[in-house]
């Protein structure tokens, strides 16, 4: 009977830990005070209303590496934060499950661009110029005192992708916000923005986690670094770094859910959970992003809203992250990217 009994209970567990399991999410971000930030926000909230456990994982946003799993059947994702330009090249491509726009109501409730066919934007982020004030006795005021190398000698720090690295060579170059994409379009602005890179080149220390600019910043390794705000806005309560929003670029981060995931439904419902005022305002409190729902704004501090990209005093500084431009040219200039880089 107790031989029994034990193989019972034994059971038992096993179809508990199968049920736990079955009702888990993966969902999948980009790490760091981002990753921190959405588990106060997101996570935690749902698993407390008993919505089932989520499993955190992060990544780089390698695309490649989701379209291996999509095309040999083998997703363990179930929610994946991505870029939207990345977005609309894997909705395109079959990556992502299309999601029905009445799934999270009036389009008047968000930001604008925020759903798409096959993800919906969740916060606004910037990658802008930062520096630690601690190091430097004068300033910057854009990204032609970060290509002076006269004036800040010393390293700086890009993004190891095309995207955004060439758009503020070009603004380095003298050329608008307002007009970067539309010369960036052609065959002339191109070679520009990598005749302005060749510059500095010797002075640039790539980056590819979002981490590490603060890090290199507060080391002294670089003396700028292009950085999402987010991060340097998170490293300020440690460290004297310190913002400049003028030639910025801001854009969506979006959930997707990936074609083959295992909880297609439970996904659905964890996207618009995120999406509603409180969470998006609980996120918003917690790393300095934009909320994507315009009912999470009235619940905001002031001093909150103030820090944030789509502050008035910030937004108009900036450029808006051109989607259609990059789902166009980013396959191409992200391999002129890469050999030039790899030279």
């Amino acid at each position: 009977m107790q031989a029994f009994l034990k193989t019972t209970v034994a059971l038992a567990g096993m179809f508990t830990a199968h049920a736990m399991a079955a009702d888990a999410l993966t969902v999948v971000s980009f790490g760091g005070a981002n990753k921190v930030a959405q588990a106060k926000a997101f996570y935690e909230p749902w698993e407390r209303q008993s919505s089932g456990k989520v499993i955190a994982g992060e990544y780089n946003g390698e695309m490649a590496r989701l379209k291996v799993m999509v095309d040999t059947h083998s997703v363990d994702w179930d929610v994946v934060e991505v870029e939207l330009p990345e977005l609309a090249r894997g909705c395109d491509e079959g990556l992502f499950e299309s999601l029905p726009p009445e799934l999270f109501g009036s389009s008047s409730q968000y930001v604008s661009g925020a759903i798409q066919p096959c993800g919906v934007g969740f916060f606004i982020w910037s990658t802008v110029l930062a520096y630690n004030a601690d190091k430097l006795a004068v300033a910057p005021t854009g990204w032609a005192d970060f290509w002076d190398l006269k004036k800040y000698p010393g390293k700086r720090g890009l993004r190891k992708t095309a995207k955004f690295t060439l758009e503020f060579a070009l603004m380095a170059d003298g050329v608008p916000p307002s007009e970067v994409y539309q010369v960036l379009a052609t065959k002339t602005g191109q070679d520009r923005a990598f005749a302005k890179l060749d510059q500095i080149r010797p002075s640039i220390q790539w980056w590819e986690a979002g981490a590490q600019p603060a890090q290199y910043l507060m080391s002294g390794d670089v003396v700028m670094s292009a950085a999402y705000n987010g991060r340097i806005s998170a490293a300020q309560k440690e460290s004297n770094l310190k913002v400049v929003w003028a030639g910025g670029i801001y854009d969506f981060d979006a959930w997707a859910i990936p074609k083959g995931s295992k909880h297609v439904e439970a996904a659905k419902q964890f996207i618009t959970f995120t999406l509603e005022p409180q969470q998006q305002q609980r996120f918003a409190q917690s790393i300095a992003y934009g909320p994507a729902n315009l009912g999470a704004i009235s619940l905001l501090d002031k001093s909150v809203l103030e820090g944030l990209p789509t502050a008035e005093e910030h937004i108009g500084q900036q450029v808006q992250n051109s989607t259609p431009f990059w789902a166009d040219y980013g396959e191409s200039l992200e391999q002129r990217f890469n050999t030039w880089a790899a030279k």
